[in-house]
């Protein structure tokens, strides 16, 4: 059930997606494969979306 919505954890999931799911367009449709540096990049962009959602303990007020 949807309680609340935090702004910042909603933009990091909403842009963290977006770029890794843009990557996977380019590397099918276009044949852009990632190097190894833009790999590690959207690692840890996977990485900061975890650590937010699952070690913050920001709420709304």
């Amino acid at each position: 059930m949807l309680r609340t919505l935090l702004v910042d954890i909603v933009y990091v999931v909403w842009s963290g997606a977006g770029i890794v799911l843009i990557t996977l367009v380019a590397t099918l449709l276009f044949k852009q494969t990632p190097d190894l540096p833009a790999m590690f990049g959207m690692g840890l962009i996977v990485a900061g979306v975890i650590v937010l959602k699952v070690f913050s303990k920001m709420s709304a007020h």
